[in-house]
Parts: structure tokens; C-alpha cells; sequence
């Protein structure tokens, strides 16, 4: 049995929720053409999509459909999506049958391992974390996913010059990642003002950020570039 105390902490919950027969049967059928299965060996990008193309990956796209809208309205670009939670998957799926994007991947594996294990160094143009889990508790900040050792993992994975672009509806979070990855050398922010980005246009609203702004809670969207 593992030993409870040397198990990694996960900066997220597996949350089952309800699959509709569609996105179930999305999953299973459609996973020959966009799954991407977890082994711990680098992937071969250029072989997985058929050609070579820029490349982002979006960590915890949710629903998927932020994801598909970029996957169509940028071909020329390829998309790669990390998502444990399975009908958001199957509904990715769904979006890119019906759209026929030929330049989306997606895999249900954990988003670190996928990076660290899967993705060899310089091979992403563009990292994109939206709207992660805030774990608003401050005995549970340890699992945020914005750390310093996965910005770390992140740049060596950016090709130089690649993006890493965030997005939180949670302020204090907000602030910590912007002192985060500020604290990393090879990061240079894109802010005009050194903090904080206009909401991007091409951003399809996610259901958090919709249910957020319900809620009052506003939006701080960050930019940075790998110098």
C-alpha cells in the first residue's frame, strides 16, 4: 500500500459528474482520433497531429469549447488539451467531429505528469491555464497548481519566445500567481503596466468564468512571455 505521506499532491479533484450517452459514446469512439494515451515516454508531437505546426496546450480546458473555437479559428495552429474530468472530454470530442479539427489532441491524464514526462523541452508555443482551481482555503493553497516548480516545468517546456497565459476570477490567487512566475527570470510579463492583461477577444467565455461573473467576482487575465 503507498504510504499516504509520500503520495504527490494533486492540484486537482477528480470530479466524475454526470456523462451524457453522447459525450460517452464521443469518448470511446472518437479517442482513436483525438485521445492521446499517458505512458511515460515523450511524445512524438510531429507524429501525433501529422505534421509540424506552433503549438499550444491548454491545461483543464473544462467543457472544451474555449478549446475547439481557437482549434477552428486558427488551423494553421495545433491544439493540446490536458482534462481529468471525462465529459468535458467527450464533449471536446463532440465539438471537434462536428467541426472536423483535424488539430486538436486531447489527453485525461494529470496535466504535471503529462508535461514532465510527455512533452520534451522547447516543443510548446503557447501554454494556457484558465481559470484553475483557486483551492480558496488557505490550508489547501499547497495544491494550487501555480507554484513555483510547475512554472518552472512550464518555461523549459516553452520554446523560446513561447507564451504562458493564465486567467482567475479569484483575486488573491490572482496576486499569487502574477508574484509567482514575476520571480522567475526567464518569465517577462506582457503587461503594459506590469501586472495585469485586457481579457483576450478570442476568448470563448468559460462556464466558470460565466458563473463568476453571475457572481460579481471579476476576471484578471496574465501574460508572459519566455525570454
Amino acid at each position: 500500500m503507498n504510504d499516504p505521506a509520500h503520495r504527490p499532491i494533486r492540484s486537482f479533484v477528480m470530479r466524475t459528474g454526470r456523462m451524457t450517452p453522447g459525450q460517452a459514446r464521443a469518448l470511446e469512439d472518437l479517442w482513436p482520433r483525438f485521445g492521446v494515451e499517458y505512458s511515460p515516454a515523450p511524445l512524438d508531437l510531429d507524429a501525433l497531429f501529422g505534421r509540424r505546426a506552433p503549438r499550444t496546450l491548454e491545461i483543464g480546458f473544462g467543457n472544451g469549447e474555449h478549446l475547439a473555437a481557437l482549434a477552428a479559428a486558427h488551423p494553421e495552429r495545433d491544439y493540446f488539451g490536458v482534462e481529468v474530468h471525462r465529459p468535458g472530454v467527450g464533449h471536446l470530442f463532440m465539438l471537434a467531429a462536428t467541426g472536423n479539427l483535424a488539430n486538436i489532441r486531447a489527453s485525461t491524464h494529470d496535466a504535471v505528469e503529462v508535461l514532465r514526462q510527455q512533452i520534451v523541452p522547447a516543443a510548446l508555443d503557447e501554454v494556457l491555464v484558465l481559470f484553475p482551481d483557486p483551492w480558496h482555503k488557505k490550508r489547501h493553497h499547497k495544491r494550487r497548481l501555480i507554484q513555483p516548480a510547475f512554472v518552472e516545468l512550464v518555461a523549459s517546456r516553452l520554446a523560446p519566445a513561447g507564451v504562458l497565459r493564465l486567467a482567475t476570477d479569484w483575486e488573491e490567487y490572482a496576486t499569487q500567481m502574477l508574484e509567482v512566475i514575476r520571480a522567475n527570470p526567464q518569465f517577462k510579463n506582457l503587461s503594459s503596466t506590469g501586472d495585469w492583461m485586457p481579457r483576450p477577444d478570442e476568448r470563448a467565455p468559460t462556464r466558470f468564468e460565466r458563473r463568476g461573473a453571475r457572481l460579481g467576482h471579476g476576471v484578471w487575465d496574465l501574460a508572459f512571455r519566455k525570454s
